[in-house]
């Protein structure tokens, strides 16, 4: 399938570490054509689950096409097997990368040459998504793969993102970080949580999730309208509004 001159798809949910791998990818000089979001519908080992329908949002303001993908309703008896479920998630990203392939080349742009992902230590994603790209025959680029997680942040942050926390699910972390942005002060904060809970700075394990407001490769912010919907030891943020300034 590879091809120097195809597109590359970002695997984007919104969030900070797979925008921040697209806006690397675009910083390398990579063609990112398309962006391909996973719509879970339930809790998930391989995607970033909350808010990703603002994604079509973020993709808008970047100026990058967005496929949605809905891989459906897992059955029940994969869902406790964490490796099982994780194939069968990757099922219908792999299937639309490949419908998406074939489109590409009826449309003269040459196939997909390359994926983008932004895992930081997960090797159960990376491990996933590196087979998925070699049964495809194209490239991953995964800018984050075993990076200092405080370096990173500190990248992001140095290079303009705007970072809002809309989901926590971990101790240490209250009601008073649902929409909190992740500035210097909450970096500070999540390096004293990480030393005494295990929190980990980009929120890796499912501790916290994000969304990208604004941003460097973002043409205009994402102004949110939101309520805390808080459950004794985790919560979310329901957005209420959304739209680009």
């Amino acid at each position: 399938m590879s091809d120097a001159n195809g597109a590359w798809v970002g695997l984007f949910s919104g969030g900070k570490d797979s925008s921040w791998a697209v806006y690397r990818a675009l910083e390398e000089g990579l063609d990112v054509r398309r962006l391909v979001t996973v719509h879970p519908s339930e809790d998930s080992y391989m995607y970033h689950v909350p808010a990703t329908d603002l994604a079509s949002l973020a993709a808008e303001s970047i100026g990058i096409e967005l496929v949605d993908v809905d891989p459906g309703d897992l059955e029940a008896e994969t869902v406790a097997d964490s490796s099982a479920q994780g194939d069968d998630e990757l099922e219908p990203l792999e299937a639309a990368l490949e419908e998406l392939d074939d489109a590409l080349r009826e449309g003269g742009e040459g196939g997909i040459a390359g994926v983008t992902a932004g895992a930081v230590e997960s090797e159960y994603q990376t491990n996933r998504i590196q087979a998925m790209c070699d049964r495809l025959g194209c490239d991953l680029f995964a800018p984050l793969w075993q990076e200092d997680p405080r370096e990173l942040a500190d990248a992001m942050l140095e290079a303009g993102f705007e970072i809002k926390i809309i989901q926590v699910a971990a101790h240490g972390l209250d009601e008073s970080w649902l929409g909190r942005t992740l500035d210097e002060a909450a970096l500070a904060d999540l390096e004293e949580l990480n030393e005494e809970y295990g929190v980990h700075i980009l929120g890796e394990g499912g501790e916290f999730e994000t969304l990208v407001v604004d941003g460097p490769h973002m043409d205009r912010r994402i102004d949110l309208e939101y309520e805390r919907k808080w459950e004794g030891t985790h919560g979310r943020l329901r957005i209420t509004n959304a739209k680009l300034e």
